[in-house]
């Protein structure tokens, strides 16, 4: 009998007042998990959670900084103190970063090098960091799942987003090497996986993938092209995976970097 449930599991979510954390935030909820929001801006939390509550009233939310070991520490203290354990981590902070992404006349050589390391970190740290601190406690309990957040810019080049294309193939590593660690330890109790989503449209790429008037820009012309099914994603459709992946029908499953795509990756565009 497949289980799918993730009635009463304490779901953390890092980048949860964002829209593909937020998207996430309100899928939890709605299917009866304890939801736990973690985001630098105190007032998008805010109205995320008033947003949520009337839905499922164990949904918190924790400013923190998922870049700063110490802010995590206490963030983790505040769940273990309200919950007593956690069972999903969901790292979905991160995303393009304007200044390290290349206008169409800029030369890769001009992008600053601090917006370069802010990407790099964002994505990368910002996956790696809740990883370790709120895994250990996922680990001391001997159970529980970690999503991570792959992207299509892993795969092959795609222009413009150097920055977090590496650093997203970074999250890929750190996956497959933190599913091998918890399974070499905890067998199936402890897994590790990623979704790499395809193209959506959200606050990030909005600028990229459409012009002003609404229409398509010839970036999101090729994107189409390329996608069999012919369009661009909902950013719901990303819940039913991640879903999936932390459910007790997926405990064989670890190390896996899962496209959601409608085929964007398996098509070679001829």
């Amino acid at each position: 009998m497949t289980n799918f449930s993730v009635q009463d599991k304490v779901v953390v979510i890092t980048g949860g007042s964002g829209v593909l954390g937020g998207s996430m935030a309100q899928h939890f909820a709605q299917e009866g998990a304890k939801v736990v929001l973690i985001s630098r801006s105190q007032d998008k939390l805010e109205a995320q959670v008033a947003q949520l509550t009337p839905i499922n009233s164990d949904v918190v939310g924790i400013s923190c900084d998922v870049m700063n070991t110490e802010s995590l520490q206490s963030a983790k203290q505040q769940i273990m103190d309200q919950f007593g354990r956690i069972d999903v981590l969901i790292n979905a902070a991160g995303g393009n970063v304007p200044g390290a992404t290349q206008k169409e006349d800029q030369q890769i050589f001009d992008l600053d090098l601090g917006e370069i390391d802010y990407a790099m970190d964002v994505n990368l740290k910002g996956s790696i960091y809740p990883s370790l601190i709120f895994g250990e406690a996922i680990a001391a309990q001997g159970a529980g799942s970690i999503i991570n957040i792959s992207s299509m810019a892993t795969y092959t080049a795609i222009t413009r987003v150097m920055s977090y294309s590496v650093a997203k193939t970074g999250v890929n590593s750190f996956t497959q090497w933190m599913a091998a660690e918890m399974a070499r330890r905890y067998g199936d109790k402890v897994r590790v996986n990623a979704i790499a989503p395809g193209f959506f449209i959200g606050d990030q790429n909005r600028k990229l993938l459409l012009n002003e008037d609404g229409s398509l820009t010839d970036r999101s012309e090729k994107v189409i092209a390329k996608t069999p099914m012919g369009r661009f994603g909902e950013i719901t459709e990303l819940n039913g995976a991640v879903q999936f992946l932390c459910s007790e029908s997926a405990t064989f499953v670890t190390g896996v970097v899962l496209p959601v795509d409608g085929g964007f990756s398996a098509f070679s565009g001829v």
